[in-house]
C-alpha cells in the first residue's frame, strides 16, 4: 500500500501565535519500501507521521494513503513509538491481542493471530510473562508484534530504538528490518540517528529546519536491508552518512 504526501503544509495555530511545523511537503513511499526521514530537532518529523496516523490534518495540501485522503485515524496504519507502552497488568500475550480485542476479533482468532506474530518477533515461549519480566530489547519486540498482529499495510516508527543501549539497538535493528523485510510492510520510519537511516532504508529523506520541507532524496543502493548488521561493514555506509552530514550542515555546526 502507498503513502504520498501532496504539498502538505501544517501549521498550529493559538490564540497567541501560529507556528508552521512542515512546509509544502512532497513525497511517496511505494508499496513495501522502508523510507526514513531525518531532520534537525524540532523540524516536523514526528508531525509528519502523525499525519499519516490521521492524528492530525494538513493545513494544506493532502496526504493519501492507496490515492484515498487520509481523514482520521484508520486501520491501514500501525503506529509504533519510542515507549513500548506495555500495560503492565496484561501478559505479552494479552498486550499483543489488545489492538485485535478492541476492534472486536473473535477470542480464538486473537489468539491464533498475536500467537503467530510473538514467534515472527522471537518470542515465542514468552507468552504469559509480564512486561516487567522482560528486557528493553523484548518489549520493544512485543510492541512489535503487537503492531503487526493488527496486520497495517504501512509501519510508522518513531525513533523505537533511541532508548536502548549500543548492543541491544544493533541486534533489535537487524530483528526488526527482517521481520518487516518478511511481511512486506510499507515502513516509515523518524530517526535522528543517521547510521541507522542508511543501515535500514531504502530511501532516506532530509528534511530542513523548521519549518521542515524536504531538502534532499538519497537511494540507499546497497544489498541486504533485511540484514543491517551486515550492511555496517559495507564501506557505503560511510559515504552516505558523509551525504546526510552535509545535507544537515553538520560539519559547519561542528565547526
Amino acid at each position: 500500500m502507498a503513502l504520498e504526501f501532496r504539498n502538505v503544509t501544517k501549521r498550529f495555530t493559538t490564540a497567541n501565535n501560529a507556528l508552521t511545523a512542515v512546509s509544502d511537503v512532497n513525497f511517496r513511499v511505494a508499496p513495501g519500501e522502508f523510507v526514513s526521514v531525518v531532520g534537525p530537532s524540532g523540524c516536523g518529523k514526528s508531525t509528519i507521521l502523525s499525519m499519516t496516523a490521521g492524528l492530525y490534518q494538513p493545513t494544506e495540501g493532502e496526504v493519501l494513503v492507496s490515492d484515498a485522503p487520509v481523514t482520521g485515524p484508520n486501520s491501514h496504519v500501525g503506529f509504533m513509538l519510542q515507549k513500548d507502552l506495555l500495560l503492565p497488568w496484561r501478559s505479552i500475550i494479552s498486550n499483543i491481542e489488545f489492538g485485535l480485542e478492541a476492534r472486536g476479533v473473535a477470542k480464538a482468532e486473537r489468539r491464533d493471530r498475536a500467537m503467530k506474530e510473538l514467534a515472527h518477533c522471537q518470542l515465542a515461549g514468552f507468552e504469559n510473562h509480564y512486561p516487567y519480566q522482560l528486557s528493553g530489547g523484548m518489549r520493544q519486540r512485543a510492541a512489535l508484534a503487537r503492531t503487526l498482529a493488527i496486520d497495517p499495510e504501512i509501519i510508522l516508527l518513531d525513533e523505537p530504538f533511541s532508548a536502548l543501549d549500543a548492543q541491544t539497538k544493533l541486534l533489535l535493528q537487524n530483528s526488526f528490518a527482517g521481520t518487516i523485510a518478511e511481511t512486506g510492510k510499507t515502513t516509515l520510519l523518524i530517526t535522528h540517528d543517521l547510521h541507522e537511516a542508511v543501515l535500514m532504508s531504502d530511501r532516506i529523506l532530509v528534511l530542513s529546519e523548521r519549518p521542515g520541507t524536504i531538502v534532499a532524496e538519497i537511494e540507499v543502493d546497497l544489498p541486504r536491508r533485511d540484514r543491517p548488521l551486515e550492511r555496517r561493514v559495507m564501506p557505503q555506509v560511510a559515504d552516505y552518512a558523509a551525504q546526510l552530514f552535509k545535507h544537515l550542515k553538520l560539519e559547519e555546526k561542528a565547526a
